[in-house]
């Protein structure tokens, strides 16, 4: 990076920063119920004009802006250090099998746990992501390639799915609808509490980045000249891949399968602010916090009296963006 890209950078995080919080009051005006800009800066000041007002802003659309917030932040976050630390260009949380795996978790707790529901979803969810992980990583030393993660998790995330979807076929349409709306991704039902477990895991993973960053732009030199500089990299990569998996197996517990955001934030951070990590994480936090408000937005004000589930837009979004990332790649 030269000095003047160094020098702008500042102003480029603080622009973001300012897109993102705007962005936040704005989601906070949208909905079935209309909250004038007026009308939330008398509830943030003194108190909301009716009753109504109050318990939308803050029992509904507060901790739904929360989540969305720090969820866009950690998958956007999964997504760059995986791309970085495999050096693969398509690298994407989504295709580790993390969703595939909380899916199967999940499935597994409805058909079984139903009675149980609000504590057993999402640890359920969370174990299975972690359960596939180990599956990625157990192949991928047995190959003895690390770099073979993504091809693994690619097979892992088909086979899961396919359990997953074997046992919704066998279990009751009730249960069947609950996961299948759920692993769809939805802000519909997450609570203040899911915000305060997503940011505490998010505030861990970025401490780890941060004492790994340095290591982590070796690895964007290559294993030979990583190692040259001291870096283990296999062992970098574990760290990466558990780090990441933890971060995204909790979103993905309380919020559904939201897919590519990891895949398409980093992209267009790199254009913005570069390929090192510090500059990467900052950007990829702001822009996928953000990009996840206004999906949300949509997602709740696009149908009436109905609510679209966010993945489908991300999935419908990315599908987009990665034809563009194969068109680019055959210009050049």
């Amino acid at each position: 990076m030269s000095q003047a890209q160094l020098h702008r950078l500042p102003i480029k995080l603080c622009l973001l920063a300012l897109l993102c919080l705007s962005s936040i009051g704005g989601a906070l005006t949208f909905g079935p119920v209309n909250i004038r800009a007026q009308q939330l800066l008398t509830c943030f000041t003194a108190s909301c004009p009716t009753p109504v007002i109050d318990m939308v802003l803050y029992q509904v659309r507060v901790p739904r802006i929360l989540v969305g917030l720090v969820a866009g932040m950690g998958l956007a976050i999964a997504g760059a250090i995986l791309q970085n630390t495999t050096r693969n260009p398509l690298a994407d949380p989504y295709l580790f099998g993390i969703v595939s795996g909380a899916g199967l978790g999940a499935t597994i707790a409805s058909i079984t746990l139903a009675n149980m529901l609000t504590l057993a979803l999402p640890l359920a969810a969370f174990l299975g992501a972690l359960f596939a992980v180990v599956i990625v990583v157990l192949i991928a030393k047995a190959l003895q390639r690390m770099e073979q993660l993504l091809l693994a998790g690619v097979a892992v995330s088909f086979m899961l799915a396919a359990i997953s979807q074997f046992l919704l076929y066998l279990g009751e349409p009730f249960a069947t609808n609950r996961v299948l709306f759920w692993l769809m991704g939805s802000l519909a039902r997450v609570e203040l509490a899911n915000f305060y477990v997503i940011s505490s895991v998010l505030v861990f993973a970025l401490m780890v980045i941060l004492a790994f960053h340095r290591h982590i732009d070796a690895l964007l030199l290559g294993d030979e000249s990583a190692a040259s500089l001291g870096v283990n990299a296999d062992k970098l990569r574990l760290i990466m891949l558990a780090l990441c998996a933890a971060l995204t197996a909790t979103i993905v517990a309380y919020c559904g399968g939201i897919g590519f955001v990891g895949l398409m934030i980093p992209h267009i951070v790199r254009q913005i602010l570069g390929v090192t990590t510090i500059p990467l994480i900052l950007g990829s936090m702001l822009i996928g916090g953000t990009f996840i408000l206004w999906v949300d937005v949509i997602a709740r004000t696009a149908l009436e009296n109905a609510e679209i589930p966010i993945g489908i837009i991300t999935s419908a979004t990315g599908s987009i963006f990665f034809l563009l990332i194969m068109y680019r790649t055959r210009k050049n």
